[in-house]
């Protein structure tokens, strides 16, 4: 099995039964390695002692006045978020149960950061196995921003951090129009060099076509696939469509705040204009194998799913929207 995403951490993992991850010492030392939470030189001793103390023992009980003691404010902020965040992880059995009710609490304060990571993780959880380069290169967009060009009909999305340099003297086409450092080595995803991905999957520098009709779009949908299956137990078939034209959208999940804005404006039958729909990246359908998981209402309806880019062609999608905006009778993630 070729193995990728070696920068998500699942190596420092267990399994359950069921084969949801079960958390380790070592996989929560690795939020002590972070340079917010590392005490710098000059860092009170009431710090370096939770420090040095967690390195230890990294489930060990902290107190309120534990972080309280600590000079530095910014430093007990940091260190609130991570312990609160610590503690959610160690009150649920599995990763995926942790993220599946963090999603269904709205997430509160949490640091955006490590919602992603746990994405990351738990999306290379739900695609182990998986031999196809062009399903798990459109899944780094559940935690990863894009950025959407057009070049020569084509729309391409390569990875935001990744390009995020500005070219003085661009070597190609590509280059010049994602706007990539010189340097950077970017290639579009295609058949011909799929089987590249797999060692530099951790750089996160492969763009990927996301035009109408072409394989991008239908390996975003087996991802989604496969993440709905992990995360909720239900499985689902998802596919993309050319057009919204014609459909009883009596239910539907926008993937990303944009799409979600369009979304309810469709659904209150308001009129969409231009700019709007040109936003618009992909629309799905979604079906469910077994109706009787389906809440009443929506029963024997597709969903359907809404990709959007922002005005600035950037895509945030939002994977925490299948999981809690479907119309599933039972929400219980797999644990």
């Amino acid at each position: 099995m070729k193995d990728f995403w070696i920068s998500s951490g699942h190596h420092l993992l267990d399994r359950d039964e069921g084969g949801g991850l079960l958390v380790t010492d070592e996989f929560l030392k690795v939020y002590l390695a972070r340079p917010e939470l590392m005490p710098p030189s000059d860092a009170c001793a009431a710090e370096r002692a939770l420090y040095d103390a967690l390195l230890g023992a990294p489930r060990r009980p902290v107190s309120a006045s534990d972080i309280a003691a600590i000079a530095d404010p910014d430093a007990r902020e940091n260190w609130q978020q991570m312990v609160a965040f610590r503690n959610h992880l160690l009150r649920h059995k599995t990763l995926e149960a942790a993220y599946a009710a963090l999603m269904r609490q709205r997430h509160g304060t949490t640091p955006p950061l490590f919602i992603n990571q746990l994405v990351h993780v738990i999306m290379r959880n739900a695609l182990d196995g998986c031999d196809d380069a062009r399903i798990i290169r459109a899944a780094e967009m559940f935690f990863r921003t894009q950025r959407v060009a057009q070049h020569e009909g084509s729309l391409i999305a390569a990875d935001e951090e990744t390009i995020g340099g500005t070219a003085l003297s661009p070597v190609s086409p590509l280059v010049s129009m994602l706007g990539i450092p010189v340097d950077a080595n970017i290639d579009v995803l295609t058949e011909a060099n799929a089987a590249s991905y797999w060692d530099r999957s951790d750089r996160f520098d492969m763009a990927i076509d996301l035009t109408g009709g072409r394989d991008g779009l239908a390996a975003l949908a087996q991802a989604m696939t496969l993440w709905v299956s992990h995360i909720l137990g239900v499985e689902v078939t998802i596919e993309p469509l050319t057009e919204l034209r014609d459909v009883n959208l009596v239910w539907y999940v926008g993937l990303d705040a944009d799409a979600t804005r369009i979304g309810d404006r469709l659904w209150n039958g308001d009129d969409i204009d231009e700019a709007a729909l040109s936003c618009v990246m992909g629309f799905f359908r979604l079906t469910f194998a077994d109706p009787a998981v389906v809440l009443d209402k929506a029963r024997g309806e597709p969903v359907y799913l809404i990709l959007a880019m922002t005005p600035e062609k950037l895509i945030r999608m939002k994977p925490q929207n299948l999981v809690t905006g479907l119309p599933i009778s039972h929400l219980e993630a797999v644990s």
